[in-house]
């Protein structure tokens, strides 16, 4: 089956991707041509902006790709002070963002627990309860993730990395702490508290496969996920991964490899958020331009104090390490304009699939509830 046979389907199977995923030349300008429409025809031509905060490098994690692993100790660990993310939200805040995330390294001890449930509540007081909140913030509990919403987050980004368990145990130290199927637990947990929940892949890992890749499109699909970050692997020399650096395809082939994911997956999923990632910027300047050109739909400008911006290095050559964050969001609202986009200003930017899938399940709860009340009698006539 040709490219163009595959696009004039309305679903796409395992091959289906796969033939998409390999596709060059004039079919990988067809591909991106038919996700670019089908973003415009499914959720218009808006870009959401999150402001990115990134709160602390301290992680209890040791993940074989990650740049800010514990066992690392070539990097300055640091935690911002709540001022300072306070500093960051009002910036955010008062530059009509809509959002903000804040990311950092994985802990679940009762103090981060509680500073964040604080966190999010002086977030909101400080925007007047405008500002929508993202956390991306690791494995928690059930009972956390609760806490967590109830303190006003309503989006959660916890990336698989790869849906192959496999390739999971290969990039993870084999140990409870790395589980893969403790990790696919918390994206379903996510998803039970009521989260808008985002998950995402790297593209480009060592013995992956782009059979891995394809299964990763339709694991997210059956997820039924709200919202997706994924971006190139980008090797970082402080990690055991980089070790296998010789194996690995090209950067610029991982940036068109992830593009084409991109596609995909917005094919495949019409009305998710979809993350232009600042990896795919790593490699090529103009890299989250031409993702939003063919169907992303989310920036995160980074708004982390210059100071501390340096030492959260998830993986080598992080763009934007000495661009502040007036810069950078002036940058940002031209590049996305360039792309033939518009940036939505003062808004959470929601997931439609997450709104509809909710608003059918409310539908769906009345109705249960409507047959599971008891027949009312009518009065007899005195």
């Amino acid at each position: 089956m040709t490219v163009t046979d595959i696009l004039a389907q309305k679903d796409f199977n395992f091959l289906n991707l796969l033939t998409l995923l390999k596709c060059t030349g004039e079919d990988q300008e067809r591909l991106f041509a038919a996700s670019k429409q089908k973003r415009i025809s499914s959720i218009g031509n808006d870009v959401y902006m999150r402001g990115l905060v990134e709160i602390s490098n301290i992680c209890i994690k040791d993940c074989l790709y990650c740049g800010i692993r514990k066992s690392n100790t070539q990097i300055i660990r640091y935690q911002l002070s709540d001022k300072e993310i306070l500093e960051a939200v009002q910036f955010a805040y008062e530059n009509q963002y809509g959002s903000i995330v804040l990311q950092g390294g994985e802990r679940c001890d009762q103090d981060f627990i509680l500073r964040i449930e604080n966190l999010l509540k002086k977030i909101k007081q400080a925007s007047n309860q405008q500002l929508g909140v993202t956390l991306s913030l690791g494995e928690q509990s059930e009972n956390t993730y609760k806490r967590w919403l109830d303190a006003g987050a309503h989006r959660y980004l916890l990336r698989i990395e790869t849906s192959n368990e496999k390739l999971y145990r290969k990039i993870h130290p084999n140990n409870d702490l790395h589980s893969f199927n403790s990790r696919l637990k918390c994206i379903k947990l996510l998803q039970k508290c009521g989260y808008q929940t985002g998950t995402g892949i790297m593209i480009g890992l060592p013995f992956q496969t782009i059979e891995d890749l394809a299964n990763d499109l339709l694991f997210l699909k059956e997820m039924d996920i709200d919202m997706v970050g994924m971006g190139p692997y980008l090797e970082h020399n402080n990690t055991p991964l980089w070790q296998y650096r010789e194996r690995l395809i090209s950067q610029p082939e991982r940036l068109q490899l992830g593009l084409r994911m991109i596609s995909c997956l917005r094919l495949l999923m019409p009305e998710i958020n979809i993350a232009a990632t600042t990896a795919l910027q790593a490699i090529d300047s103009l890299g989250r331009e031409k993702a939003l050109e063919i169907g992303a739909n989310v920036i995160m400008p980074n708004i982390t104090p210059l100071s501390n911006r340096e030492n959260y290095q998830l993986y080598a050559n992080k763009p934007g390490m000495d661009e502040g964050a007036e810069d950078s969001t002036r940058h940002l609202i031209k590049s996305v304009e360039r792309s033939g986009c518009k940036i939505k200003l003062n808004a959470w930017g929601d997931s439609i699939h997450f709104k509809r899938k909710t608003s059918f399940r409310q539908n769906e709860e009345g109705i249960e509830k409507v047959q599971k009340q008891p027949k009312q009698l009518k009065s007899p006539i005195e």
